[in-house]
């Protein structure tokens, strides 16, 4: 199973508009993901209850969610048909935490946003993948995600100059688009909507899939879901 997460501790990055719509990409792909939410905002959990009844199937994991009732592992479950796990962080996360949301994922997906708080973030971010989760660049799983750009702008200018010096690759560059919106109110991602209505975005969404493409199955690492598991017994 193909296990990816999207992290950035800065709020506010559009985690969850990438999750929900790679999640999207897949489901009408019959890829059979799962979406995992670990944010206390319930943003992805919320967007997954919108979803209209014909649409194809998400499988949706409250792993924000706590009970006394099942075990972790229980409740964080994978059921055995999905094929693509997509997991939905929060923000703030703590870099001690990296490690373990991390494990077993064959691609950690790094969306930011052209501000220079933003950049300042990611910055740290990327360091903490490097130095605390010991994220190899040799490894290529590590990939940044440019959000909400708006060409020929001096802060867009300023992302792409920041980005450029990483020297981990920028995958996608994704424009200010109200399909994001009309994404987040219908449940629906955009491989879900009039191809005219989307094909400028479809574009580098293209960029994106091709490249987890390339990233093969982990299954023989230590999950993140063993991880969050083995944490929750702790």
């Amino acid at each position: 199973m193909q296990r990816i997460v999207i992290l950035n501790p800065k709020g506010g990055s559009g985690k969850t508009t990438i999750a929900i719509n790679l999640a999207s990409s897949y489901a009408t792909s019959d890829r059979r993901p799962a979406l995992m939410d670990l944010d206390p905002q319930a943003s992805a959990a919320r967007w997954l209850r919108k979803r209209p009844k014909d649409a194809p199937l998400i499988h949706g994991i409250a792993g924000f969610e706590r009970s006394a009732s099942v075990t972790r592992s229980w409740q964080l479950r994978v059921p055995p048909e999905c094929t693509a796990l997509v997991v939905d962080t929060p923000a703030a996360i703590d870099a001690h935490y990296l490690p373990e949301v991390t494990r077993g994922a064959n691609a950690v997906l790094v969306p930011v946003m052209p501000s220079e708080i933003d950049i300042h973030a990611t910055a740290k971010c990327i360091a903490d993948l490097l130095l605390v989760a010991k994220i190899r660049r040799s490894e290529g799983r590590l990939a940044i995600i440019a959000n909400r750009v708006r060409a020929n702008t001096r802060v867009s200018q300023a992302l792409m100059r920041f980005l450029s010096s990483l020297d981990i690759p920028l995958i996608a560059t994704l424009r200010d688009s109200q399909n994001y919106v009309r994404s987040a109110e219908t449940g629906l991602g955009l491989f879900e909507m009039p191809r005219w209505q989307v094909w400028q975005d479809i574009k580098e969404w293209e960029k994106l899939l091709a490249w987890l493409a390339e990233r093969g199955d982990v299954a023989q690492r230590p999950s993140i879901i063993d991880a969050l598991a083995t944490k929750a017994t702790s």
